[in-house]
């Protein structure tokens, strides 16, 4: 057998379909899209990104992030997802912040014009009965995910949703500044609240009318994207300490810090096009017009895609998935993706390397290697298959899932212990490969 299925062409469908066809396999890599649709995406492109622009953060001499050490072990992998992202990069500070059209126009050009992918635009609806990959997603078609359903038993689900986008040329340069935290670049928009702006903007955004999807059953967000308006619902303050906190922003018309910031990135490579940061959203498409009009500098804000949410499903990873990404009852079938637990572009990116390169052993007639403890990619790894059933949720790369350290204090020193110790293992595990 040379030869393998991939069901889905989002991250880590279209990052195992490189990775195995690098290594000289053939892969037929199915999409659905643009014939059928989601809740979420808008174009046929592979890999479309759909919530926000930004793959999180990157290692800096003075600041080391788990984010960071993930993407140092996916570029020494060669990670297709991880070089499209930065040869389509825009301004962030230190987030790794992409234009969506180019990113993903980038990845479907690599992926169709390989000469070992076929891909093939149809909606599959039954799990192959060989070696395959599915990579399918949070927002699976309900047939297929009906099949994996059969199969895994357990899932879980959660709410996620989609900030806003607006035309730089419709906000109001006098309103606002362009600075990064502490002076450091220029690349946010930044608008400033006064106390009664603020006050203001609150009252009206937690009484606006919500567009709930149909099938709600209860409020369950993922925290990493929770909709502004229910982070707001926690307490008056919560906002000016999460996605509107003014800490190492300083207004020059005032020289003082703003009561709370909303910022926004940039959307596209041309820089015609921002983003709210941390402003996803269920509101109704009016209302999101209405209530964050009343944002400085946005009163007269050009929207040109309006916040929507809709409902992700995964499998509970640790009762269903081994340690390789295997469906337990059909060891044929990877998971990769999101749908296997993970939240996140890049971990997203990560588990579709998985899965990509152990089919490969597969396919080889090698045996499955462990994916060493040390590294982001084994403590996610790690997570999915250990973590206790019942209280498994989707989970961000993030320190705290690495190995403990003995004897290391201060945050700073255990991220560079932790990066020195997964980039290590992982240089050794990709010979061993």
């Amino acid at each position: 057998m040379n030869s393998i299925k991939i069901i889905g062409a989002g991250l880590a469908g279209c990052e195992a379909a490189y990775q195995l066809a690098n290594r000289g396999f053939h892969v037929e890599l199915y999409e659905m899209r643009p014939k059928l649709l989601t809740p979420a995406h808008k174009t046929g492109l592979l890999a479309e990104i759909v919530c926000s622009n930004s793959l999180g953060s990157e290692n800096k001499d003075d600041r080391i992030t788990a984010a960071g050490i993930l993407k140092e072990e996916l570029t020494l992998a060669n990670s297709l997802i991880l070089s499209c992202a930065r040869a389509s990069r825009v301004p962030a500070g230190g987030a790794l912040a992409v234009d969506r059209e180019k990113f993903s126009g980038l990845i479907t050009e690599k992926i169709t014009s390989h000469e070992n992918i076929t891909l093939i635009r149809e909606e599959v609806t039954k799990i192959p009965e060989d070696l395959a990959i599915i990579s399918s997603g949070p927002l699976t078609s309900d047939k297929l995910a009906d099949e994996i359903k059969a199969i895994a038993g357990e899932r879980i689900y959660f709410y996620d949703a989609v900030a806003p986008v607006i035309m730089r040329e419709s906000i109001d340069m006098q309103k606002v500044f362009v600075s990064g935290r502490y002076g450091r670049g220029d690349d946010y928009i930044n608008c400033p609240f006064t106390k009664e702006e603020y006050l203001r903007f609150y009252d009206e955004l937690i009484h606006a009318e919500r567009n709930l999807p149909h099938d709600f059953e209860r409020d369950k967000y993922f925290e990493g994207c929770m909709p502004v308006e229910a982070l707001a619902e926690r307490g008056i303050d919560t906002l000016r300490f999460g996605p509107m906190k003014p800490r190492g922003l300083r207004d020059p018309r005032t020289d003082h810090e703003p009561y709370a910031v909303v910022q926004l990135r940039q959307d596209n490579f041309e820089g015609t096009l921002y983003n709210l940061v941390g402003f996803q959203t269920g509101l109704k498409w009016l209302e999101q017009k209405r209530v964050f009009s009343l944002i400085p500098g946005l009163e007269n804000a050009e929207f040109v895609r309006l916040g929507v949410m809709h409902r992700n499903t995964s499998v509970n990873a640790p009762a269903v998935l081994d340690e390789f990404l295997r469906l337990n009852e059909r060891k044929n079938i990877f998971l990769a993706g999101q749908i296997t637990g993970v939240e996140g572009y890049i971990e997203s990116t990560a588990m579709g390397l998985v899965a990509g390169l152990n089919a490969s052993r597969v396919l080889d007639g090698k045996n499955l290697l462990n994916w060493p403890r040390e590294s982001a990619i084994g403590s996610l790894l790690n997570y999915l298959h250990t973590t206790e059933p019942k209280h498994f949720q989707p989970m961000n790369m993030n320190l705290g899932i690495f190995p403990e350290l003995k004897g290391v204090r201060g945050k700073k020193e255990r991220a560079k212990v932790h990066r020195d110790l997964a980039i290590e293992a992982f240089k050794k595990f990709l010979c061993e490969l």
